[in-house]
């Protein structure tokens, strides 16, 4: 009988007849209270690369009878034996990173592709994942990440946040560790197994019927950036973001056209302007210079969100919604709970535009493709449509400056 205590050492052997080499090891029986030899087969015919295997064989059922191995133990153990088995038939030892210095580095990249305001939003999520791991699991190595990891991350935002962030994290974190596979750090992405969650409130958002955006245009009728803004979320279709962002740079009045890149796809759209367009642009003072912005104060914030809390304020002062109840120290509530999803916002415009025009008889592919939507609904042979396709389809488009008869 072995010895309870003393734990033997791995050998290996060849036999005969067999080009591999086999490894005789020990794991701890609990029901006889002792060792029991075991033999595996390497896989393989080299001698020191046997020798690394079945070392990591052995520590692995040392760390199992103490009680110290894990999921994530057996997983750091196999990467060691895997990296010690290149290093001896190789010299080179794998590459690696902890998670914290693979996600930064990851950011640092993107930083090159990637607009500014969505760099900031990925470097926020980012640093809530390794808030989320705490300092020791985040400085473990990459290899020791698990799709639990990833799936108890994505439900912690989801319960303190909301189901859209949550999801946005794990497409975040895909695309992070995505990187980190086919630069050879990992053989596969263990966020790419954890699933995104879906929101019975999605149904909820819509779009502005024609007399809400003729109610919230009354609200501004005295910001002239706003009154803009809320016309090119109407006729152009596109991102609060981009539109607060546009140079004048990005409009050609003698060809009524507007030309930009969408800072979240990098598509590349060009759209006919609609004349409440060309009526508003003609009443702004002309700049000499190309660069500067049609909407300065707008362009002037540092963040999206300022935006939108001042758009619900119009919402607010249109009768559209109730204004927000100030917080109260007894309420339990703060800017870190979950948000209720919005069934209105900016965002509603450029789902009226769609609406609007399908409601005028526009295909729905010719609507969504004067939007920028990405679908794979989307046949390939709309994605090249002329200008005079567009500004066909556009024309069909109400007026919405203009008070109705009966009004």
């Amino acid at each position: 009988m072995l010895c309870q205590t003393v734990v033997p050492m791995a050998s290996i052997h060849r036999q005969k007849g067999k080009p591999n080499w086999f490894c005789s090891f020990s794991i701890w029986n609990p029901d006889a209270n002792r060792w029991r030899r075991v033999f595996r087969s390497t896989k393989t015919n080299n001698k020191r690369q046997a020798r690394e295997i079945a070392r990591a064989w052995q520590k692995a059922a040392r760390k199992a009878r103490t009680g110290q191995l894990t999921a994530e133990g057996a997983r750091a153990i196999i990467a060691e034996g895997v990296s010690d088995v290149l290093l001896a038939i190789s010299a080179e030892s794998l590459p690696s990173a902890s998670i914290k210095a693979w996600c930064q580095s990851w950011l640092q990249a993107k930083s090159v592709e990637i607009a500014e305001s969505s760099l900031a939003r990925y470097r926020q999520l980012i640093q809530s994942f390794i808030d989320f791991l705490g300092d020791t699991k985040a400085s473990r190595d990459l290899a020791s990440l698990h799709a639990s990891d990833v799936a108890r991350f994505r439900d912690a935002i989801a319960k303190g946040r909301s189901i859209d962030t949550a999801n946005l994290s794990l497409y975040v974190l895909r695309s992070c560790l995505g990187e980190s596979v086919r630069q050879g750090l990992l053989s596969s992405n263990p966020a790419s197994r954890v699933k995104v969650l879906k929101s019975a409130k999605e149904s909820r958002r819509r779009a502005f019927t024609i007399d809400e955006i003729r109610r919230i245009l009354k609200a501004c009728e005295h910001d002239q950036e706003w009154t803009g803004l809320v016309l090119f979320g109407v006729y152009v279709g596109q991102r609060l973001g981009d539109l607060s962002r546009l140079t004048w740079r990005a409009l050609n009045l003698e060809t009524a056209e507007i030309a930009f890149t969408a800072s979240k796809t990098g598509r590349r759209i060009v759209l006919p302007l609609v004349q409440p367009l060309v009526d508003y642009l003609s009443a702004l003072p002309a700049s000499d210079n190309p660069d500067a912005y049609i909407f300065p104060r707008a362009a002037s914030q540092k963040r999206t969100g300022s935006l939108s809390n001042q758009f619900r304020d119009l919402l607010v002062e249109a009768g559209l919604v109730a204004p927000v109840k100030h917080w109260h120290a007894n309420s339990g509530k703060g800017r870190k709970s979950k948000r209720e999803l919005a069934e209105i916002s900016f965002h509603s415009l450029r789902h009226s535009a769609v609406t609007i025009l399908k409601a005028a008889g526009v295909s729905d592919f010719v609507a969504r493709e004067i939007v920028g939507h990405e679908s794979r609904a989307i046949s390939r042979q709309y994605t090249h449509l002329s200008t005079d396709d567009l500004r066909n389809a556009m024309q069909r488009l109400p007026d919405v400056t203009k008070r109705r008869v009966d009004e």
